[in-house]
């Protein structure tokens, strides 16, 4: 089943492949101009396989197989929106050319936007995976979960986790816990992208925050990285503030907001670059 996507603006899939290729948070595989993952779809959950090359400004993709048109349908929005496709990038490079800063990120970064984990939901379970741990040991710890309840190498489908249960390597009893209320909230549909992207940013947030082991800076990934808000600042990463501090020369506790007012509406795409 092969599809394309039509990009809005500058961007570059050799980019995209090679920040997914750097980001041990999700599975994907890159091999000369291609870029190759699967995934539980969104809201969905049966699990597909796509490869993603780029002609000329176009992106076309191939699900392995012979999907049904309800699945291939989701499947392409899925894909649309993991390479952030979805948002018209047309005004971006107008950014540039009114902050240097900004100028010299995209110059150094050419076509590259964020690339989301592939659900809301995935997002939301890297959270919980990874708090309190190194990034490579999250890692190992969802590529297992993946190897042993997923299929194609994806993350498993919310319902696997819905049952989890007994020791996991690599979890404590609590992010077990919090991982089987995760997989039966998803299933509520709490976590599909489209709930969250009709929700106000204020309410998302809040929202996400009910779920066991998420806060503040966990919620904002999920709603950047997970569902793909182009315009949501992330207050609560550490890693942006100073990045940002030291690139505007501005003093150690300087506020980053007003900053931030001029990236308008895209903040996190910005953010991004900083951070990258």
């Amino acid at each position: 089943m092969v599809f394309a996507l039509h990009p809005r603006g500058d961007f570059s899939l050799a980019a995209a492949a090679s920040f997914a290729e750097r980001f041990p948070g999700t599975q994907a595989d890159r091999s000369s101009d291609e870029l190759r993952f699967a995934w539980a779809v969104d809201d969905d959950w049966r699990t597909v396989r796509v490869r993603l090359r780029q002609r000329g400004t176009a992106v076309h993709g191939e699900l392995d197989g012979t999907p049904p048109a309800d699945l291939e349908r989701r499947a392409r929005r899925d894909a649309e929106r993991i390479l952030c496709l979805d948002v018209d990038g047309a005004g971006f490079a107008g950014l540039g050319e009114r902050d240097p800063v900004v100028s010299t990120m995209q110059n150094r970064f050419p076509g590259l936007r964020p690339v989301l984990f592939f659900t809301p939901y995935e997002a939301a379970a890297w959270a919980i995976v990874g708090h309190r741990i190194r990034m490579t040991q999250a890692a190992a710890v969802k590529q297992r979960l993946a190897a042993e309840l997923g299929e194609h190498g994806a993350f498993p489908a919310p319902d696997r986790l819905a049952e989890l249960d007994g020791p996991q390597r690599g979890l404590t009893e609590r992010k077990v816990e919090q991982l089987r209320v995760l997989g039966a909230a998803t299933l509520d549909g709490q976590l599909s992208r489209d709930r969250l992207r009709a929700m106000t940013r204020e309410d998302a947030l809040g929202d996400l925050q009910r779920l066991p082991g998420i806060g503040p800076l966990s919620a904002e990934l999920i709603l950047i990285r997970g569902a793909g808000d182009p315009d949501a600042l992330p207050l609560h990463e550490q890693r942006l503030a100073r990045a940002t501090r030291a690139a505007y020369d501005l003093p150690d506790d300087a506020d980053i907001e007003p900053v931030a007012e001029r990236w308008r509406p895209y903040r996190a795409w910005v953010a991004l670059l900083l951070r990258s």
